[in-house]
């Protein structure tokens, strides 16, 4: 095929829309500061960007994300000379070539382009690929002069209208650097039955060295070991995290799907702030808030479908739709914990209008067996009961509210109880079955079914069902408490689910990640553990299963994972 290249041939869309191309085209995107902005990744064994190249040099690895049926993103950073480190401004412009084949040797090249690494967009580059087989494997590369980067695998979705005998993902989130090491992501590497890794928020961590975890919890250092607030400290903490080893190989092996939370910006962010953010100290939110999102599209593979947003939609034949989530971007400040007044206020918004509307709209008119959402904030309700005392405050800290009187986290969508009623009510009045949230952030593991009001029977027909994803290395209860697992956990676990009903299963101490196995009869999560945060060469084990089959917005056990 004879490619064409244009960064402006893409027409406006919709919001929230994915392009869809009616002719086969490659388009490559410039580095950073176009429409579409740059991604990350790489194959273990490179060196780290510690390694001071002689000539360009990829440090940072290639990855790629956001799969369509005949597209995909591709991504790289090139270190043009030594000191044009992330965030340093410095470097000259660098001419980068991609390729994708067919097969790893690159003796069958399907497409092929160039891009400028420019400081402008911190040396990254982003290659819209489009002209490919639908449901197809990929590998692609760049190159700099005579210097090949890492070689990348990739795999496209299946086409809009085919039947589809089943899709897999895997499902991680809150991967705090000096909290651990990334071991989920080494062992989603290396599996080979994936379309692709979803992403669903807490990326990356602002935090400075040793203010979270604290003292002797710390694991390793990250850099910059500051707190980061401007865009060079943005860039740079993205890039230290690109050195990981296991987090260039998950972008090596598998197309990344990416929604952010609140730590690619500050703790608890909302539209106007930040928990942790004072901007007496620290300056302007929006300028803050602006830069945390420009180094988030120049490092990471995902297309903002309107300016400054990652809500969007990604389609898997006719079995499922994806609706990506952006729940910071829009919200409102959350209300303090009892302050049901704010809380149930119809006027106060996690979602913003126009998020909201787009996905009701996209939820009734989905043809997809199962509609999945990428959601950042557990969406079931939570009250804690007959919780003991002693372990309200560490609870209270690994979710991120205050200690005193805790029955809501206000930071999820128990905080704007009024959004959370109009989506479900939609999906009722709407006859829309089959919706799976999917969930990270509060780095522990449930299976729900979720409810229409929070104090519905449980012989009252769920609406929807949702799986939350642990953290892959974030902080949780023994954690915070310095006990062994599955210890003094059991006794709050019990407490939370005889306070709710709808609550199937809960975990509040293991680290790891999910795998979601989704076929036209049923959609199960596969819940991972780690052995150790701490260890580098942590094992992982299969902790449980849960599914729920198609027509029923109920969950239950599953015996076995999927193979």
């Amino acid at each position: 095929m004879t490619p064409t290249h244009s960064a402006s041939t893409q027409q406006a869309l919709p919001e929230g829309a994915i392009p869809t191309p009616r002719r086969r085209a490659v388009v490559a995107a410039g580095a950073a500061g176009a429409a579409l902005l740059p991604l990350t990744g790489t194959l273990p064994g490179t060196d780290s960007a510690s390694a001071a190249p002689a000539r360009p040099a990829f440090l940072h690895g290639v990855a790629s994300g956001d799969p369509l049926p005949d597209g995909v993103l591709l991504w790289t950073r090139v270190t043009p000379e030594p000191d044009a480190v992330p965030g340093s401004g410095k470097g000259l412009p660098v001419e980068v070539v991609w390729e994708v084949a067919e097969d790893r040797e690159f003796t069958r090249t399907v497409a092929h382009g160039s891009s400028k690494a420019e400081a402008a967009g911190d040396h990254t580059v982003k290659a819209d690929v489009r002209g490919l087989r639908p449901a197809t494997t990929y590998y692609f590369r760049f190159t700099a002069g005579d210097v090949h980067s890492p070689t990348g695998r990739t795999r496209t979705a299946p086409a809009e209208d085919t039947q589809v005998a089943g899709v897999r993902f895997g499902v991680v989130s809150c991967a705090n650097y000096e909290g651990g090491y990334f071991a989920s992501y080494r062992h989603l590497a290396a599996r080979g039955d994936l379309d692709a890794v979803l992403h669903l928020g807490d990326y990356i961590y602002e935090y400075g060295h040793g203010e979270y975890p604290t003292g002797d919890d710390v694991v390793r250092t990250v850099q910059p070991t500051h707190e980061i607030v401007s865009l060079a400290d943005y860039r740079a903490r993205h890039g230290h995290y690109k050195t990981d080893p296991d987090l260039r190989a998950l972008h090596a092996a598998h197309p990344l799907i990416a929604i952010w939370d609140d730590h690619e910006f500050a703790d608890n962010a909302w539209s106007g702030g930040a928990g942790n953010h004072d901007p007496a100290t620290e300056g302007d939110w929006a300028q803050r808030s602006a830069a945390a999102k420009q180094a988030y599209f120049e490092w990471l593979p995902v297309r903002p479908s309107t300016a400054g947003t990652t809500f969007r939609r990604l389609g898997f034949g006719r079995l499922a739709e994806l609706h990506l989530l952006d729940l910071r971007s829009f919200r409102d400040a959350q209300p303090r914990v009892g302050d049901g007044g704010a809380i149930d206020d119809p006027d106060r918004t996690l979602t913003g209008r126009a998020q909201l509307d787009w996905l009701k709209k996209g939820l009734a008119a989905s043809t997809a067996r199962w509609k999945l959402i990428g959601n950042s904030v557990m969406i079931s309700p939570v009250a804690f009961g007959s919780v003991p005392a002693k372990l309200l405050g560490p609870l209270a800290e690994c979710l991120g509210v205050p200690r005193e009187g805790l029955t809501v986290n206000t930071d999820q969508w128990d905080g704007y109880t009024d959004d959370r009623r109009e989506l479900l009510a939609h999906l009722r009045d709407k006859g829309i079955t089959d919706t799976v949230f999917l969930t990270g952030d509060i780095h522990m593991n449930w299976a729900s079914e979720v409810p229409l009001r929070a104090a519905d029977h449980p012989r009252v027909p769920p609406v929807a069902t949702e799986f939350v994803i642990t953290s892959v290395t974030s902080d949780n209860l023994d954690d915070i408490l310095h006990v062994a697992p599955d210890t003094l956990s059991g006794v709050a676990e019990a407490a939370v689910r005889a306070a709710n009903r709808h609550v199937r299963w809960v975990d509040m101490d293991s680290h790891g990640f999910g795998v979601l196995d989704v076929t036209a009869e049923r959609a199960q999560m596969d819940y991972y553990v780690l052995s150790d945060k701490s260890d580098q060469h942590a094992t992982a084990t299969h902790r449980r299963s849960y599914r729920t089959l198609a027509g029923t917005q109920r969950i239950e056990r599953a015996p076995d994972p999927v193979r």
